[in-house]
């Protein structure tokens, strides 16, 4: 056993071996493993949405031969146009962005979360910031969910709200968009990296530049591999950090955990690493640990955040990517590819 994969076990806490069901989506009553790291181990614009992934991680679904996921929503009872058809005009209204855009796999387990008045309110809210500038763009807001569908979820990365800057935020969290800098949190998840597998390529951005593609800090890559680069809020104002925080998006996000949690532990052979990176994060998974399934299923990897105001707290000796897929290996699962320059592949 290697130092890592044993300060890893040492650092696993089992939560519970007969979690209570609270709700109808966890029938499981088997355990979550948790590693904790910190201690433990030394509007504005209009761009077309991202294609659907066409691989499949982890899941028995073949997307490849279901790209327009009809046999998916007829497997989980969801027909989008009757579901449409019942909603009030104002539903209608209010929710034409989730309509169009909100990936159909995600939107057959969320259909219903999105029609409660929780979220009709945040709507309602979003309605009237026209006239403000709002991060992503409003086609953007749910990429995650064309990047990332459903059935190739098997890694969660959880942010707290989109960067408030321009040409930044694209509904990836932690990514930004060409031919914006990696911001600094951002570069210190290239270094953890770096120090997990040193064949990792950091993207350099004077180069990049030099060559005519100036970035670096797009994450698509990642999304498209399996990884769900989940904010908790998913718009800001811009440059007021945390302006749309407590208008409901937390809930929103915690239902589609709470969605990705339920497929896996119905599906076979299907796994799924939960980044828990800081505080905010780590309540916010914290609250589904009795409900998750066992430990052959889930693995919560918690850490600092790699903001520069925590990451000298242990976050580049806290080896999450490296913890991630030697547990993906050790289960059969597949690991994640962690690369992002082309033609490097980080595993």
């Amino acid at each position: 056993m290697t130092t890592l994969k044993r300060a890893a076990v040492q650092g696993a806490s089992v939560v519970s071996k007969k979690p209570k069901t609270i709700t109808d989506f966890f029938r499981s009553s088997e355990t979550i493993r948790t590693v904790s790291t910190s201690s433990k181990l030394p509007q504005t614009q209009k761009s077309p949405l991202p294609k659907p992934s066409q691989q499949t991680p982890n899941s028995t679904h073949d997307v490849s031969d279901d790209p327009d996921y009809s046999k998916f929503c007829s497997q989980h009872n969801f027909n989008k146009e009757e579901w449409v058809a019942s909603l009030s005009e104002e539903q209608k209204s209010l929710l034409a962005l989730e309509i169009a855009n909100l990936h159909v796999s995600w939107l057959a387990f969320l259909h219903k979360t999105i029609t409660q008045p929780y979220f009709l309110n945040l709507k309602r809210f979003l309605a009237k910031q026209v006239g403000k500038t709002i991060f992503p763009p409003s086609s953007q807001v749910y990429s995650w969910s064309h990047y990332t569908p459903l059935p190739t979820v098997k890694c969660i990365i959880m942010g707290q709200d989109p960067y408030h800057n321009h040409n930044q935020a694209h509904g990836l969290a932690f990514s930004v968009l060409e031919p914006t800098r990696p911001p600094p949190s951002l570069l210190n998840i290239y270094k953890a990296l770096k120090l997990d597998f040193p064949s990792f390529e950091v993207p350099d951005y004077k180069t990049l530049a030099s060559a005519g593609k100036p970035g670096g800090g797009n994450l698509t890559k990642w999304a498209k591999n399996g990884v769900l680069m989940l904010n908790a809020v998913l718009t800001v104002e811009s440059h007021k950090a945390n302006s749309h925080a407590g208008q409901g998006w937390e809930k929103f996000t915690e239902e589609v955990l709470r969605v990705a949690i339920e497929y896996c532990a119905k599906t076979p052979n299907n796994g799924i690493a939960i980044m828990a990176w800081g505080s905010p994060a780590q309540k916010r998974v914290s609250m589904f640990n009795k409900q998750l399934a066992d430990s052959n299923k889930y693995i919560v990897i918690k850490s600092v955040h790699p903001s520069p105001l925590s990451a000298s707290r242990g976050w580049f000796d806290s080896h999450v990517f490296r913890q991630c897929n030697e547990w993906m290996g050790e289960h059969g699962y597949t690991k994640v590819d962690w690369g992002v320059m082309e033609g490097n592949v980080v595993e």
